[in-house]
């Protein structure tokens, strides 16, 4: 977890303002890293670069004043709590003392029916007004807010124990046991359990005389409990103000980490040992004086409720202090996180690497008796798929009941996949549905239809197959990657050596970006990359055209990462189910790698062309600021992550020689899972995080294609396809298909493309000489990564469309998607009809 969201979710809400503001800090990291550029590199902002050149101001000089105001804030505002919670202790000792010393001699408490009730009401409201003054004083002082002199909520107290505090004082009065003996009349309790009624019949009985914090009595243990939930709430506090010099005192050591890593500059050491820990919160004695005080709460807690036991005063104490902070960070941080989850923020929801409106804007707005009723361009495009669904189960259009029903299926799949009327997973989950109720599946000899019974367990039985697995098996390596930061270490020592030329970043970027995507897929490959890029979009001067170019070019560069390995994207699974046999990881390798690598080198040279990135407005050559290689060596985990992660790769590429030992590559996918999981590197949560929506959106092209087999749909096709490339060689097949997949996946989903077309390439293939089924499949996989020409072509164009930069204005255009993206892909899909294809023949494909 960063930091950042670290303090946001440890920090107590009502000192928000008092904490190292972190964030504002980071900002200006990255403004001193602009503004000693502009001094050193011949920024073009001359006046600002003179004006700092004669004054000879350093990023120390800035910084330093900075950490020195957060500095005064944290220690006026620690001076301050520290005093409130040592005079409340000592506050308490002497009521502790003075209650002892008063002992069990009080004054009765009044019968429930007394004569004199508007007295003694009287009476309680003026013990309860002085006592919630005196219990509450310590913390309306520490809260930032305050509502009329009481409490703003209760959100200090501890747990549900001090929600009725003031209630529980009139109990002192008012309370009487309802059997006749008080307090007063025996000092000594009844016996309350069959235990001590057995010990009190043989005499058996403590000769220890009963106090205010052993007595049974009414009396007894209200005193008890008002000073039970008085002790916590001083606990609590103690404790909290403890957490807030830890946090304070890490805070101070990241941003300095963070300045030196940016800036160049050595800072972190000398302010670190010259002034944060020579600061009052920070001393040792400081520290010593609060763990102190926490011991002393401890002990009057044992002394007033555990009669004396310092382990259950200790284990009471944290407990309620564990179950303060849940109750807090539900009320406060897990609701706000809830509720960016699920979408509930201002209509806005968190993208990756931006915010995403979605809310969508009605084109028509029909009042009717129960309020207007809106329409949407979804709801129309949805109603448009229920339409076509309707009119082709009606009216037959293909010959066959189960091959029509299942062709209205695709037609209405089709429709909903294209519009994303709904989520594109929930469509796929509506296909099993679909084709159980219709009953289009056919018995594997095509004699029978099945019922629902038996079409039930054939869909379920092919939705989860061993590319489902390979896939899961890919998210838990990419998780594993992510989680030990070996693809932050290996991307940054790779960026590292790019040096300051601005062509050879944008090609260092897009390799990485192309390399990253193999692995830890073209969805989280980008944001990483992103992630990486902006101290040097920080740095660069206004109006540069290096930034929108090498953000485009990492979107660019993986989705051509998507085609390079067959784990980087759903499509490459789906076609490699589709193959008979399956083609192996070096069988892939051969042919996706030279292809991607050919088409990386023309993208990059495309955008050179394009956007001059090298050149400022003012036509003068531009340097980048070298990034920093990182300077942390591998763990132990990091190398054992690695191994795991290496040797299922190596098992997938020889997964045909081990074909007698495993069976599938599905079965080595578990490898990774039971060796990550299984040693704690992954959690629960981390399985949680997986592409849930992309397995189930797999699943369900999965279980459409194979309808499309068992119902006869594609033997009815077959007489189409069979005219439609009659006469057409090899390569002319080759190239109409590449062409047919680039423009489908350029505004759909290259996963839905790859579901739709790879069972008619299939077909296509066995219709040709020589039967080339698996080498069309292969083409329609590799160039359904080639649509990346707008905005919405795939998630890596998706995260690219929604990159701002520190003032909110977004770096790309759809025009220059359209400029750039369109050629881009035209070209992509260019290699993969021409060096693919001669790198399949020449494999075997």
């Amino acid at each position: 977890m960063k930091f950042s969201n670290s303090l946001k979710f440890n920090a107590v809400s009502d000192w928000w303002d008092e904490y190292i503001a972190y964030s504002a800090l980071k900002k200006k990291i990255y403004d001193i890293a602009a503004q000693t550029d502009a001094a050193e590199d011949g920024h073009p902002d001359v006046e600002r670069a003179g004006l700092l050149a004669a004054l000879r101001v350093s990023g120390n000089d800035i910084f330093i004043p900075l950490l020195d105001r957060e500095l005064d804030k944290i220690v006026n505002f620690y001076t301050h709590q520290e005093k409130e919670v040592l005079d409340e202790l000592m506050e308490l000792k002497v009521l502790i003392e003075q209650t002892e010393e008063q002992g069990l001699v009080e004054e009765p408490y009044r019968d429930e029916d007394g004569t004199d009730e508007d007295e003694e009401d009287d009476d309680d409201e003026t013990t309860n007004r002085s006592v919630s003054r005196d219990l509450s004083k310590r913390r309306r002082k520490a809260s930032s807010a305050s509502d009329g002199g009481r409490l703003p909520d209760r959100r200090s107290s501890a747990g549900s124990y001090d929600y009725d505090v003031e209630a529980s004082v009139p109990s002192l009065n008012r309370r009487r046991a309802n059997s006749s003996s008080g307090w007063e009349s025996s000092p000594r309790a009844a016996p309350k359990t069959p235990l001590e009624q057995v010990f009190r019949f043989m005499g058996v009985t403590s000769d220890e005389p009963e106090t205010i914090w052993t007595a049974r009595t009414d009396y007894a243990l209200d005193t008890r409990m008002l000073f039970k939930r008085r002790i916590t709430t001083l606990y609590i506090s103690a404790t909290s103000l403890r957490s807030y010099v830890e946090l304070n005192q890490t805070g101070f050591r990241k941003v300095l980490k963070k300045y030196e890593k940016v800036t160049m500059n050595t800072l972190k050491d000398s302010y670190m040992h010259g002034k944060v820990e020579t600061a009052y919160p920070f001393k040792n004695d400081t520290k010593d004086r609060l763990s102190q005080a926490i011991n002393d709460i401890i002990q009057l807690y044992a002394r007033c409720v555990t009669r004396g036991s310092i382990s259950t005063a200790t284990k009471m104490l944290k407990t309620h202090q564990r179950e303060h902070i849940v109750w807090e960070r539900d009320t406060v941080w897990r609701q706000m996180i809830g509720r960016e989850r699920r979408g509930e923020s201002d209509g806005q929801v968190k993208a990756l690497g931006g915010t995403v409106d979605t809310k969508e804007e009605a084109l028509l707005a029909v009042p009717t008796p129960i309020g207007r009723f809106s329409i949407t361009s979804k709801g129309v495009s949805l109603a448009a798929a229920l339409l076509v669904l309707g009119l082709l189960l009606t009216f037959p259009m293909v010959e066959g009941e189960e091959a029509n029903r299942c062709f209205a299926i695709l037609c209405f799949s089709t429709v909903l996949w294209a519009t994303e009327a709904i989520p594109l997973f929930v469509t796929s989950m509506m296909v099993p549905l679909l084709v159980v109720m219709l009953r289009v599946v056919k018995s594997a000899d095509g004699s029978k239809r099945l019922n629902p019974s038996e079409a039930t367990k054939w869909v379920f039985s092919i939705m989860f197959s061993p590319t489902i697995m390979l896939l899961i098996g890919g998210f838990t390596i990419a998780s594993a990657l992510s989680k030990s930061n070996i693809d932050r270490l290996l991307i940054t020592r790779v960026l590292s050596l790019a040096g300051t030329r601005p062509s050879i970043v944008l090609l260092a970027f897009m390799l990485v970006s192309c390399f990253a995507s193999m692995w830890i897929s073209n969805v989280a490959a980008p944001t990483l990359c992103f992630t990486l890029v902006r101290p040097i979009l920080a740095n660069l001067p206004a109006g540069s055209r290096f930034a929108p170019c090498v953000i485009l070019g990492i979107a660019l560069a993986a989705n051509i990462g998507g085609q390079s390995s067959p784990i980087s994207s759903p499509q490459n699974l789906i076609a490699l189910q589709a193959m008979e046999p399956s083609l192996d990881w070096l069988g892939w390798f051969a042919v996706a790698l030279p292809v991607s690598g050919v088409s990386i080198i023309l993208i990059w040279l495309l955008l050179l062309a394009s956007f001059n990135p090298g050149k400022t407005i003012d036509g003068e050559d531009l340097t980048i600021k070298s990034i920093r290689p990182p300077r942390e060596r591998f763990s132990a985990k990091q190398y054992y992550v690695a191994f795991i992660c290496i040797l299922t790769i190596g098992l997938w590429c020889f997964e045909h020689k081990l074909e007698y030992l495993v069976g599938d590559m599905g079965i080595i996918a578990i490898i990774p899972i039971l060796a990550f999981f299984g040693t704690g590197v992954l959690k629960k949560a981390d399985f949680d995080q997986f592409l849930w929506t992309v397995v189930f959106l797999a699943m369900g092209g999965i279980a459409l294609g194979k309808a499309v087999v068992s119902s006869g749909l594609l033997e009815t096709m077959d007489v189409v396809i069979r005219d439609m490339v009659d006469g057409l060689s090899m390569y002319s097949v080759v190239l109409l298909l590449s062409l047919i997949v680039l423009v489908v996946s350029t505004f759909i989903s290259h996963t839905i493309a790859s579901v739709l077309l790879v069972p008619i390439a299939k077909e296509v293939g066995t219709n040709l000489p020589g039967s080339p089924a698996r080498l069309l499949v292969f083409v329609t996989a590799l160039a359904a990564s080639t649509g990346m020409g707008l905005p919405v072509s795939g998630f890596p164009n998706q995260t690219a469309a929604s990159q701002e930069d520190e003032v909110g204005n977004l770096y790309l255009t759809t025009g220059d998607f359209i400029k750039n993206g369109v050629p881009a892909s035209v070209v992509a899909a260019a290699i993969v009809a021409t060096v693919g294809y001669l790198l399949m023949r020449a494999t075997g494909i």
